[in-house]
């Protein structure tokens, strides 16, 4: 599986922007794969994904073999 970092890059590359982790986090919940819980994070997310941006990180996940 990918780093968070992995993917942020391969974002950036491809789409032109660096995601947040806790948009990562976010779209890996979307997914079913179960992202590593937040030590800082408390009940629901204050900071999900945008619904643009979430096409380019699932993309991501695709190229990583992660979906």
């Amino acid at each position: 599986m990918a780093t968070y970092r992995e993917i942020q890059r391969w974002v950036k590359e491809h789409y032109g922007f660096t995601p947040k982790t806790c948009w990562i986090a976010h779209v890996k919940e979307i997914c079913g794969l179960n992202p590593r819980p937040a030590a800082n994070r408390e009940g629901d997310r204050k900071n999900p994904c945008p619904r643009k941006k979430i096409k380019a990180i699932k993309e991501a996940f695709r190229f990583f073999n992660m979906l």
